[in-house]
Order: structure tokens, then C-alpha cells, then sequence
């Protein structure tokens, strides 16, 4: 079941009887200003969040490298011992 444009119309038309134009515009204003002030939210919380995120990414890196030099001994390691079974 959809709303088609006709039937919101007549939603409009009962809610401003209802309620009167004024009082509809001024809550028409206040959930403007609070998607406005939402958003605003949300782009203040992304950049306090970035430096963290960029140090779990360095964080992470380091711990990649540590495990790539590992696996590079490892593999070192089992080439040689195999080597020496030959």
C-alpha cells in the first residue's frame, strides 16, 4: 500500500486544519534546524575520529611488517634445513 500524491495532499490539508499554518511552519523550521545540527554532528565525530583511525592504521602496519619479516625468516629457515637434508 503507497501514498500517491492525492493522498498526501489531503494529509497536508487535514494536518494544517488541524494544527494551523503557522505552527505546521514552525515545525517545519525545527526539524530543519535539527537535521541541520545532526549532520553537523556527524561531521564533527568523523574528524575526531580520523586520528585514531590513522593510528590503528599505523599500528596495524607496523604489525604487518613485523609478521611479513617473520614469515621471510621462516621461510628462510625451512629452505636452509631443507638444504641440509639434500
Amino acid at each position: 500500500m503507497s501514498l500517491g500524491p492525492t493522498e498526501l495532499i489531503i494529509i497536508l490539508v487535514i494536518v494544517i486544519l488541524l494544527f494551523g499554518v503557522g505552527r505546521v511552519g514552525r515545525i517545519g523550521g525545527e526539524l530543519g534546524s535539527a537535521v541541520a545540527n545532526f549532520r553537523k554532528g556527524m561531521e564533527e565525530g568523523n574528524k575526531k575520529d580520523k586520528p585514531v583511525e590513522d593510528a590503528n592504521t599505523a599500528a596495524l602496519a607496523a604489525e604487518l611488517k613485523v609478521a611479513e619479516l617473520r614469515a621471510a625468516e621462516l621461510k628462510a629457515a625451512l629452505r636452509s634445513s631443507e638444504e641440509t637434508k639434500v
